[in-house]
C-alpha cells in the first residue's frame, strides 16, 4: 500500500525562508520512496512523504521546529492511495 505522510507549517513573521531551510535539512531515516517540500503565500511549508507501508505503520516524521520559528503548532496527516487510480 502507497502511504502519503502530510507535513504543514506556518512560520512566525518573516521566517519563511529560515522554515522552508529547516524543513529541506531535515533527514528521515529510512528514506521514503519520495518526497517533495512546497512552500505558500503565509510563510507556510508543506512536505509530503510516501512510504510503501500500512496506515498505522511506524514511519519517521519530520519533527516540530523550535517554538519561535512557528506562528501555530505544526500540522500532521496521512492518506492511503486509492487503489485503481
Amino acid at each position: 500500500m502507497t502511504l502519503a505522510l502530510m507535513w504543514e507549517a506556518r512560520a512566525a513573521d518573516g521566517r519563511g525562508p529560515e522554515l522552508l531551510d529547516w524543513a529541506r535539512a531535515q533527514p528521515l531515516t529510512p528514506a521514503p520512496l519520495r518526497r517533495e517540500t512546497f512552500r505558500a503565500p503565509g510563510d507556510r511549508v508543506l512536505v509530503i512523504t510516501w512510504w510503501d507501508a500500512p496506515h498505522e505503520a511506524d514511519l519517521p516524521e519530520l519533527p516540530t521546529p523550535a517554538d519561535e520559528l512557528l506562528s501555530r503548532p505544526v500540522h500532521r496527516w496521512r492518506f492511503e492511495a486509492v487503489a485503481g487510480e
